[in-house]
């Protein structure tokens, strides 16, 4: 789990490999402005396993548009390696296509206070979310929903992902599956959350990480 901070959290992240972070384009910054904290867990206190990375480039994907957030994906390079520990580790990205009913986790440090003042917590926060079915998402929101975006969630509402935790990783079976990046509010029901599905770039991250060794 990264958080992309510039001089305080403002969107997550996860590490891919080694130099390599993903995100969601809407959550670009100057790349001069922007550090990179991994292994972190409490924001407010240093715990002795994190690491913070200055940027070297950010790329997001050329398809990008930010009206309807389709191909709301970018990549982050890291200005050098990180070091693999318990706390820093690259996760897989997906070997397979996410289905419906498939458990997953998303975490981050966005907003938990529902229908008030916003709270954003110093602790890491993780929640269980099954993913949605398609259609059943694409029902969520007419004409708003590409083949690129995944729903997780509950239909009853009451627990989702909210401000602040845009481009967090929601994994599956050990794998990144998605990528926080939009919904109706926060916890609504009848509007599951909205992540970047990441089984549709494969070809986009080969081509990217080939073009920048």
């Amino acid at each position: 789990m990264a958080s992309l901070n510039y001089g305080y959290h403002f969107c997550g992240g996860v590490l891919i490999n080694n130099q390599w972070v993903l995100s969601v384009a809407h959550c670009w910054y100057n790349p001069y402005s922007m550090q990179v904290i991994l292994g972190d867990h409490n924001l407010r206190v240093f715990e002795g396993t994190e690491q913070l990375m200055k940027t070297d480039t950010i790329i997001w994907h050329p398809s990008y548009d930010y009206q309807t957030l389709d191909f709301d994906i970018m990549l982050i390079k890291l200005y050098h390696p990180v070091e693999v520990t318990e706390a820093v580790a690259p996760i897989p990205l997906p070997t397979g296509r996410p289905y419906a009913g498939l458990s997953c986790s998303v975490s981050g440090w966005g907003n938990t206070n529902l229908g008030g003042e916003v709270y954003m917590p110093t602790l890491l926060q993780c929640l269980n979310v099954p993913i949605v079915d398609q259609q059943v998402c694409e029902n969520a929101y007419p004409g708003m929903i590409s083949p690129r975006m995944v729903c997780a969630g509950y239909m009853e509402g009451g627990k989702d992902a909210c401000n602040g935790d845009s481009g967090s990783p929601l994994v599956c079976d050990g794998e990144v599956h998605g990528l926080v990046s939009w919904g109706q509010g926060c916890a609504e029901p009848n509007y599951p959350g909205v992540y970047v599905k990441l089984c549709e770039f494969h070809s986009w991250f080969e081509e990217v990480l080939a073009a920048n060794p």
